[in-house]
């Protein structure tokens, strides 16, 4: 079978297609918990549940255990479900005579039962033969953890399937604060759209009043400080984000400001700078004033040195330049080089 994306697997479990065999795994949880969950919740009835549903703990089984449950008939219903969670736990999965036994079923799966693998934060080893043959037998999905540059468009995407709507600014604070913990992100949200009255828009303020956000210092008013050149308001709140490194983490903060130059770059690119071409590069009427201070105090020049740095910044921060300097003095650094 081939390998599957997360989105195309919840599409078709949501209508009710499934499939004998998943094989869920990779370094990100979210979409694993999710599919797994859905099926644990949806594939039967409550009234089937009781007889025809197995939860299983890896650490807890034995592949001949999984596989004895797999191969049993459902009581008075069409389908049993059987979920191993936690399966990269399963103590024999990795033994010889266990992985042969796994693909002979998996050659000939039990279809009357949905037999779910969820085997978080690692994958199989898809150069050897047994990670090739599950791949090839099972409905596979390989999850991987998402980048920081593509988390903003992935908060987007994920609030427009909850149905809420939110400011572009609103969307950059949960990615730079949140991170791409993608559970946590998806918490937060939910959490938010329980306080939100009907269909309010989220905007930057319900995000900072319901993450914990400070209104004086996050990334925006540091935006704002730098565009203006105010060296003491943008140092105090590096200041403040050096206090809490693990609420305030670099390399997303450096994904937001290089996002910031990079539409400086292409405004100063741009023939057209009329107010209507400059909203159609930043979405955010309330930002098209600070982008048009931005270009005046940041010219061209400045910007491209401004994006060399950023790089530079961001190679320090994953430890590719100098694994010695830490989190504080890369981002100091920055700071100091934007701003003098």
């Amino acid at each position: 079978m081939p390998v599957a994306s997360p989105e195309s697997v919840i599409k078709d479990i949501e209508a009710g297609k499934y499939t004998p065999v998943y094989f869920l795994q990779g370094e990100e949880a979210f979409y694993i918990d999710a599919i797994s969950d859905f099926i644990e919740a949806n594939a039967l009835d409550e009234t089937a549940k009781g007889f025809n549903q197995i939860i299983l703990y890896g650490k807890d089984v034995t592949i001949s255990d999984v596989l004895n449950n797999a191969r049993r008939f459902p009581m008075m219903s069409e389908r049993q479900v059987v979920i191993v969670k936690e399966a990269a736990e399963i103590s024999d999965l990795n033994q010889a005579d266990s992985q042969k036994m796994l693909l002979d079923y998996f050659k000939n799966p039990q279809l009357s039962t949905v037999l779910v693998f969820a085997h978080k934060h690692k994958s199989l080893d898809g150069r050897k033969s047994f990670g090739k043959e599950v791949a090839a037998l099972t409905l596979t999905v390989t999850t991987k953890k998402i980048y920081d540059n593509q988390l903003p468009q992935w908060v987007g995407q994920y609030l427009n399937a909850q149905g809420l709507k939110a400011d572009p600014e609103a969307t950059e604070l949960i990615a730079a604060y949140i991170g791409n913990d993608l559970q946590r992100v998806a918490n937060e949200i939910r959490k938010m759209k329980m306080n939100l009255d009907g269909n309010a828009r989220i905007t930057a303020d319900t995000v900072k009043e319901n993450i914990g956000i400070s209104k004086e210092f996050n990334i925006f008013e540091l935006q704002k400080a730098l565009f203006e050149g105010n060296r003491l308001k943008a140092n105090q709140i590096i200041n403040y984000f050096a206090s809490n490194p693990k609420k305030h983490p670099l390399i997303p903060l450096i994904g937001f400001l290089y996002s910031v130059f990079s539409k400086l770059l292409i405004l100063h690119h741009m023939q057209d700078k009329s107010d209507q071409a400059i909203l159609g590069i930043v979405k955010n009427k309330f930002a098209l004033y600070e982008f048009k201070k931005g270009m005046r105090n940041f010219p061209l020049p400045l910007v491209l040195v401004a994006i060399h740095d950023l790089k530079q910044a961001d190679l320090a921060s994953k430890g590719i330049l100098n694994p010695s300097v830490d989190s504080e003095a890369i981002l100091k650094e920055l700071i100091f080089k934007l701003l003098y």
